[in-house]
């Protein structure tokens, strides 16, 4: 039975109030208590002296698309649907060996970076080129993080009104019994569950009406979550009002998809309406700032959200709209961005880690386990290091959301260490840069040779 004992941290439990000397005890992989002042002696325990550190909960990535790794960098200048035209074909090459070196280098990072709990939205599956989801599902397993795995899917290409090009999209019934046995091959609803499905048709504009209801059914006919794009772009706003007659939340709750079972990543474009329906259903939002500014799509209402009453986690969305982002640098980015608009005082640090940890847990539906330092949560814990040149900024939690990302002294899922002083101990890093440059490669060389 493993036993750890953080001493001497500033310690930022989101809930509740902060210890600016403390201790944190962890047993069998849950927190066992925290306190003030010096910790407890704990026989058999390893003990982390975190002078000069702040301790938060794990950070939660609630929006991802892993393979994207493996095209980075591409179309620059795009918008939303200039880059998923640009793009869909070269996706469409990917096989199981682009996504398991895709994956394993973007959780990697997710973790070097503070998150201990990552969401993945993979919506497109090529016929003929191996087990996509199980490659993710492994390399999340390597890397030691908590994974929500989204069965995405479209069922809607060009011919029939949809953004996609007809090569990439599946037939419907073969979506809904292939997201069945994913279910059931890989859910786990358990407490302390390392690996949990939601199902996630992809978006309005690539994906049928009677897919998006089948979709809602099933999933809470085996009481799994609810995820797709939405309101990201103006766009998109009118291809659903062309197409539909309404705008994309209305089309949502037309078709049974608002409820605390429920999030939606992006929800730029919203209207107020939207937002008073989301805070009273309990519907969430993995808010991805990054990446809808590279994408030129807008600033989400944010500040509004939360003030409703709203559900809102963060997300790093897919590394090709948003090279190399970290979870932490999203903090950033969200704070920054709504005080752009709304003044200096539209969200405070402390807002921002709670959107990146606990707005994150309630997005997954897994906010009675992680998401804040409580005792009897799971012990997915950050320690990072705001000592020396960060040590000129008084206040630990400002310099964690105010600054660049700083080093990782400890990174703990479940009790188990996953980072130490900037460095995986479950794989070796300098494999997974490998990894995912050879899925790059790989992924280009194959749209080359087509």
């Amino acid at each position: 039975m493993s036993k750890v004992v953080i001493e001497n941290a500033y310690i930022a439990p989101v809930i509740g109030e902060e210890i600016a000397n403390g201790y944190l005890t962890v047993e069998n992989g849950r927190i066992t208590g925290l306190g003030a002042g010096a910790a407890p002696k704990v026989e058999g325990a390893e003990r982390i002296n975190a002078t000069g550190c702040l301790v938060t909960p794990g950070l939660v990535n609630t929006h991802h698309h892993l393979y994207q790794w493996a095209s980075q960098g591409l179309y620059q200048d795009s918008t939303l649907f200039e880059w998923l035209t640009g793009l869909y074909r070269t996706w469409a090459r990917m096989d199981a060996e682009v996504v398991y070196g895709a994956a394993g280098a973007g959780l990697a990072w997710l973790a070097l970076t503070g998150c201990t709990t990552a969401s993945d939205h993979h919506y497109i599956f090529p016929k003929g080129r191996g087990d996509l989801f199980d490659a993710e599902v492994r390399a999340a397993a390597e890397v030691g993080l908590r994974f929500h795995p989204c069965r995405g899917s479209m069922d809607r290409g060009q011919s029939d009104g949809g953004l996609p090009p007809d090569e990439v999209v599946e037939k419907t019934d073969e979506i809904l019994s292939s997201t069945i046995e994913t279910i059931d091959r890989y859910h786990d609803p358990s407490f302390d569950s390392m690996l949990r499905v939601a199902v996630a048709p992809c978006s309005p504009f690539s994906v049928s009406e009677a897919l998006m209801r089948e979709s809602a059914t099933l999933a809470r006919d085996k009481g799994v979550r609810l995820h797709t794009h939405l309101a990201e772009t103006l766009d998109e706003e009118e291809h659903c009002r062309e197409q539909m007659g309404c705008t994309p939340v209305e089309y949502m709750e037309k078709i049974g998809w608002l409820g605390d079972d429920v999030w939606f990543a992006h929800a730029v474009h919203l209207h107020d309406k939207d937002i008073r329906r989301f805070a009273d259903t309990g519907t969430g939002t993995a808010h991805c700032p990054t990446s809808n500014a590279r994408l030129g799509a807008g600033i989400a209402r944010v500040v509004d959200l939360l003030a409703a009453g709203a559900p809102v986690g963060l997300g790093v969305d897919g590394a090709a709209s948003s090279e190399l982002t970290s979870m932490a640098g999203e903090m950033r980015q969200a704070m920054l961005f709504q005080r752009a608009v709304h003044g200096p005082t539209a969200l405070t640090a402390r807002q921002a880690l709670r959107i990146g940890t606990l707005g994150g847990a309630r997005n997954l539906g897994r906010h009675n386990e992680i998401g804040s330092l409580e005792a009897g949560k799971l012990a997915d814990i950050a320690v990072w290091r705001v000592d020396g040149f960060r040590a000129a900024i008084s206040d630990p939690v400002c310099s964690l959301v105010f600054g660049p990302t700083p080093p990782l002294a400890r990174l703990l899922v479940g009790g188990r260490t996953v980072v130490e002083n900037d460095e995986l101990r479950t794989v070796a890093q300098d494999e997974m840069g490998v990894a995912g440059a050879r899925a790059r490669a790989r992924l280009l060389r194959e749209e080359e040779s087509r």
